[in-house]
């Protein structure tokens, strides 16, 4: 079998397109490389979904924190602190349990125990937390002489930020939610771990990167292959964050626009 046929037959495994087994023999460098890739496909669902979708609500709850009402920052500032306090890992295993225990009351929660949503749905609140909490802290760094020149130009209320304090407040936040976005992708790696199935063994790039360890006793190859993916993912997350913060960073002067840094981490 030439590797044209194995991107053929496995290429889009992971959707349920393609041959239905995994290869039992013949784990050849291509088969794995592919098969991985493959897997990919979900760790990119889940963190480009989770990523445009936490950015609306991290949003939200930066302006919640910052609130003149004690009930909404109260609840934005509890909302922060539950997500960011816990460890990614515990959030997908008490969630999987209340998933499981909402199933029980009615069918129409049965989506939730699935990895597409359910899991989803865990990344979506991890990243708004992070990311609120990182656009809450650009909120206070906003000059208050854009403000007084915004209220100057007779602008307030909604068109004042969505005009002035929004823009700014992305400027200054972007290096920091560019890294977010970074290590929300390399967490998506933890939903293979979490009680969420793989229906069908279509799993994302960790499962597969993990069966061919536990077949060929060679962790050596596919564990790579998968690190290979993820750097690559990640370059591409910095040119086109790095894209983005060029654009917000336009009316500025060269010497004094923010760079895109990648600043690794060694806790979630």
């Amino acid at each position: 079998m030439s590797c044209w046929d194995v991107v053929a037959d496995y290429g889009l495994r992971s959707l349920g397109i393609g041959e239905r087994l995994l290869p039992r023999d013949d784990f050849t460098l291509c088969k794995q490389a592919v098969l991985i890739g493959s897997g990919m496909i979900w760790n990119i669902y889940f963190g480009t979904v989770a990523l445009l979708a936490g950015f609306f609500l991290a949003t939200a709850v930066a302006l919640g924190k910052a609130s003149n009402n004690r009930v909404v920052r109260k609840a934005s500032e509890w909302f922060i602190f539950v997500f960011r306090g816990s460890p990614l890992f515990i959030q997908f295993f008490f969630a999987y349990f209340l998933f499981l225990s909402l199933k029980s009351v009615s069918p129409i929660f049965d989506p939730l125990t699935a990895a597409w949503l359910g899991a989803l749905i865990v990344l979506f609140l991890n990243t708004a937390a992070y990311s609120g909490e990182i656009f809450y802290g650009a909120l206070l760094s906003v000059p208050k002489g854009d403000i007084e020149a915004a209220d100057a130009y007779g602008f307030s209320g909604w068109p004042r930020f969505r005009r002035i304090v929004w823009p700014t407040m992305l400027r200054l936040a972007w290096p920091a939610y560019t890294n977010e976005a970074i290590f929300l992708f390399h967490a998506t790696t933890l939903v293979f771990f979490s009680g969420f199935p793989a229906w069908q063994q279509r799993g994302d790039a960790l499962y597969y990167a993990s069966y061919f360890a536990d077949k060929t006793f060679n962790p050596f190859v596919a564990y790579p292959i998968l690190a290979g993916y993820f750097i690559l993912l990640t370059l591409l997350i910095i040119w086109l964050f790095g894209a983005i913060n060029r654009r917000l960073n336009r009316h500025l002067p060269q010497a004094r626009r923010s760079k895109v840094r990648y600043r690794p981490t060694l806790l979630r």
